[in-house]
């Protein structure tokens, strides 16, 4: 199975130029930040119809979806339920499924939740799914895709 994760283009607007500047005029245009972040689930969410869901869109966390769920009863019952609350405020959509809440993240494979689980410490720790690495063989130095693909897949 593959696993994937690329970048969403960004819903936020671009700057538009200052009335009256010239054309090309003061420092280049920065890019907007990215926000959301495509990924592929190692094996998918299986809905009540029994349709696999395996694409997906994580956004990046705000504050507020971090602190909400600790006032949440199923969290203060159960504080592993966390990650399943948090999962379901910031996963955007699951294949066909945009209506992602707790219940759906609750029904993912063990593995799927690991996996975004991990995705979601990446974008928001990190920035970035790439890691830094080197082959055992040579010492060269390159980046990899963490959540990309298994090894020999493209």
């Amino acid at each position: 199975m593959r696993r994937v994760m690329t970048a969403v283009p960004p819903t936020a607007p671009v700057a538009e130029p200052v009335a009256g500047a010239p054309a090309g005029s003061g420092p280049p245009a920065a890019e907007p930040m990215r926000t959301e972040f495509a990924f592929e689930l190692p094996r998918g969410y299986v809905d009540d119809t029994g349709v696999v869901h395996r694409s997906g869109v994580m956004r990046l966390a705000t504050a507020r979806d971090e602190l909400v769920p600790l006032r949440d009863d199923r969290v203060r019952e159960n504080p592993a339920y966390l990650t399943v609350v948090l999962l379901a405020r910031v996963v955007v959509r699951l294949g066909a499924v945009t209506d992602v809440h707790a219940g759906v993240v609750e029904n993912l494979f063990a593995a799927d939740l690991a996996f975004l689980q991990d995705v979601y410490r990446r974008i928001n720790s990190e920035g970035h799914t790439r890691a830094a690495v080197a082959c055992p063989g040579c010492g060269h130095g390159f980046s990899v895709d963490v959540a990309g693909g298994r090894p020999g897949e493209s």
